[in-house]
């Protein structure tokens, strides 16, 4: 969960922002795209069917890339393909042909951190706007200055990045810049990692990244003459301590019945928006092609809210508390500021297996209201039943809670609860609500 209180501070640098930043949000598909525009992204970044790292996601075929790119035209939006592994000799003969059918599909930019890709991009493909990937670890005014040099209008900087790194990045470059403000965090640099190799022979620099920092782990230490337990703490564990497991293997420690992990606390920078306009940040990037459609839906809303209210009236803005609370609806794990301020500590890793559920499930889509008759039109995302109180939200801030009264089908006949994926069902609502408006209920 993450507090309500926003420190603002001003930044002395000689470029600061006088436009609106662009809000960029992950799709994992063809529906994602669709729900993260409508909900306020100004563009998109998308997986392709190759030289991406979300093997997992459903990537975009070249039709699916198409039609994303004419659904974001109707909201002025951007269509960006990730195109960032690390390629070997056997990825490069096909780049240039996959580049140019990216431009041909209405591609805006790719995501590259491969300097073999940058290097086909801009000479192959010149109308195709190449933005450097964050797995290049960029951090310093003098590598950015280097990527401006070979012609990338655009550096997504490391999410090791600090507030005072970027404006010194800004006096120094005038380049596009972008920052990761909300997501999860890698517990190694971004492409640095190769414990997902290690462990399951899945490349996280090919799309493989089996996240095994998020496991849960036992730990252990070779067993030794002088092994000592220091402290009655120590001797309360639930294995008693010393404690031979096979040969000569001692618990190192667990804490609360629980397992290890390495994982991070997910970055929200909901609470600073004032900071990351003022130090010159172009694109506000959220994390999470895996994500649910509710999951990108309540994010972008929130920010596009917090976005265009700073922008309207910089002196008066203040952080709402209603902001905060929707944002902890999509949470599954702890928030913090990431390195923006300081080096992260022991208190911003989850040492622990944290992770909770998220509080709301996604229990409908609006697909049709009629006012006349105060009824909607709802298609089933999850159970939901008579007497259950839900909530409704949509795009710039619409948001109301109410008890479900009677559930229809298509053809009238009164439903004990809507029980079916992507049933159809009609129920009367307490305010208009408009086509692609979310229902959620409480676990």
């Amino acid at each position: 969960m993450m507090e309500t209180v926003a420190v603002k501070r001003k930044f002395s640098g000689k470029r600061n922002r006088l436009d609106k930043p662009e809000l960029l949000a992950p799709a994992g598909n063809l529906e994602k795209l669709k729900f993260a525009i409508h909900y306020g992204a100004d563009a998109v970044y998308i997986g392709g069917q190759a030289y991406g790292l979300r093997s997992n996601a459903d990537n975009f075929s070249f039709e699916e890339m198409r039609e994303g790119v004419e659904f974001a035209k109707k909201y002025g939006a951007k269509v960006f393909v990730a195109t960032n592994i690390y390629a070997h000799n056997e990825d490069v003969a096909g780049i240039e042909a996959y580049l140019q059918s990216l431009y041909d599909a209405g591609i805006s930019a790719v995501i590259v951190a491969d300097p073999a890709i940058i290097e086909v991009a801009l000479r192959a493909v010149p109308g195709l706007e190449v933005h450097l990937s964050t797995q290049q670890s960029t951090l310093n005014w003098q590598a950015v200055k280097f990527w401006k040099d070979e012609g990338l209008p655009r550096v997504v900087l490391g999410r090791e990045t600090s507030f005072e790194e970027i404006e010194e990045i800004k006096n120094h470059v005038d380049i596009e810049i972008e920052a990761f403000i909300h997501g999860a965090m890698c517990s190694s640099y971004s492409g640095r990692c190769v414990l997902s190799n290690h462990f399951t022979d899945r490349d996280s620099n090919r799309g493989g990244c089996c996240q095994s920092c998020r496991w849960k782990y036992d730990l252990f230490e070779d067993a030794r003459e002088d092994t000592v337990w220091v402290s009655e703490e120590d001797m309360q564990m639930k294995a008693p301590a010393p404690f031979k497991l096979g040969e000569n293997q001692l618990p190192l420690f667990q804490e609360q019945d629980n397992a290890f992990s390495m994982g991070s606390k997910d970055l929200c920078m909901i609470g600073h928006i004032p900071e990351l306009i003022d130090v010159g940040v172009d694109s506000f990037k959220i994390e999470g092609r895996m994500k649910s459609i509710h999951y990108v839906a309540t994010v972008v809303n929130v920010y596009r809210q917090a976005i265009d209210s700073y922008m309207a009236d910089p002196e008066n803005y203040v952080l709402k508390p209603e902001w905060v609370e929707e944002m902890n609806k999509a949470a599954n794990r702890p928030l913090n500021t990431g390195f923006f301020y300081d080096t992260p500590d022991h208190e911003d890793h989850i040492y622990e297996p944290e992770e909770k559920a998220v509080p709301y499930d996604f229990a409908g889509l609006v697909m049709d209201y009629d006012a006349a008759t105060g009824m909607a039109t709802i298609q089933q995302r999850n159970h939901f039943k008579p007497g259950q109180e839900i909530e409704f939200f949509g795009p710039n801030g619409t948001f109301f809670k109410q008890v479900v009264g009677e559930i229809q089908d298509q053809e009238g006949k009164v439903l004990d609860a809507a029980r079916h994926p992507l049933q159809l069902v009609k129920m009367k609502v307490d305010q208009p609500v408009s086509y692609f408006d979310m229902m959620r209920k409480k676990k």
